[in-house]
Formats: structure tokens, C-alpha cells, sequence
């Protein structure tokens, strides 16, 4: 197999990117406990959030036209890649502790790894990005690991 990770592509591994400051109100988890048909009392009365809540928290808002055919902005912290079909390739999340009322959050995503495998249809490009979010005191609050696989 020819290698299809160049040097240029394999210069972006060790990007960080920062996302956007996030202060949560009560109100915005209600909100996404309602939405998401959560049923424990602690998410309805926005006690805490239901761990899914970060992942549309930390994300920057868009205009619609500008979001790719699967609903997300494009990632910024990817180079131009020779191949276009994304698929997910897994995530591992761990929670440190809960999202509460009041926690003011901030993250980072790292582009942590680009590697390729030949796959039984061709060459497959994996990415993996590190995202680390904690309170902006210092707490953390989750690490997550999400691979993802271009063909």
C-alpha cells in the first residue's frame, strides 16, 4: 500500500484547538432534559446534566448553510485529506464528575493521532482527537477519545 499520510498531513498531529467558554444556567439544562425526553428528576429539575449535554454545549453555533450534510460545521482541525467519506470509528468517554448549574467550562480538542490501515476495500485513514473539558477553575470534568475513519 502507498502511503497515503504525508508529512504535511502528519504535521497537524499535536493541533489544539479551544472551545468555546460555556457558563450553564439551570434553564439550559432543563431545556435539554425536556428536548432529550430525560426522565430522572435531577435532569428536569436541573440539578445536573445528562452526560450528552456536552456534546452540543461545546460546540460553536452556526448558520445552517454552513454545516456539512450531517449536520456539524466542518472540523477545522483536520487537513485536506485524499479521501472524503467519514465514518465513525468509536468513542471512549469518561466523566469525572457531573455537569452542574453555575460550572463555567471550557475545552480543548487535540488532534492526537493520523494513521493508515488497508482495509478490504483500500487504504482507510484513522484520526483521533483528545477532548478534555473542565470547569474553567481547573476541575475536570470529562476526557474522551473519538476515532474516526476516512475512506
Amino acid at each position: 500500500m502507498s502511503e497515503v499520510i504525508t508529512p504535511e498531513i502528519r504535521a497537524w498531529v499535536g493541533r489544539v484547538e479551544q472551545t468555546p467558554r460555556v457558563e450553564v444556567t439551570r434553564q439550559d439544562i432543563i431545556k435539554y432534559a425536556v428536548a432529550t425526553e430525560q426522565r430522572q428528576a435531577k435532569y428536569l429539575r436541573g440539578d445536573e446534566a445528562p452526560p450528552m449535554f456536552l456534546f452540543g454545549a461545546l460546540r460553536e453555533v452556526a448558520p445552517i448553510d454552513a454545516l456539512g450534510p450531517d449536520g456539524l460545521a466542518p472540523a477545522s482541525m483536520l487537513p485536506e485529506l485524499p479521501f472524503k467519506r467519514v465514518m465513525a470509528g468509536g468513542t471512549k468517554t469518561r466523566y469525572t464528575r457531573p455537569v452542574r448549574p453555575g460550572d463555567v467550562l471550557v475545552g480543548k480538542r487535540t488532534l492526537a493521532d493520523i494513521y493508515s490501515k488497508q482495509g478490504a476495500s483500500g487504504p482507510l485513514i484513522f484520526v483521533v482527537v483528545e477532548i478534555q473539558v473542565e470547569t474553567e477553575a481547573g476541575e475536570p470534568i470529562m476526557q474522551e477519545t473519538q476515532t474516526r475513519i476516512i475512506r
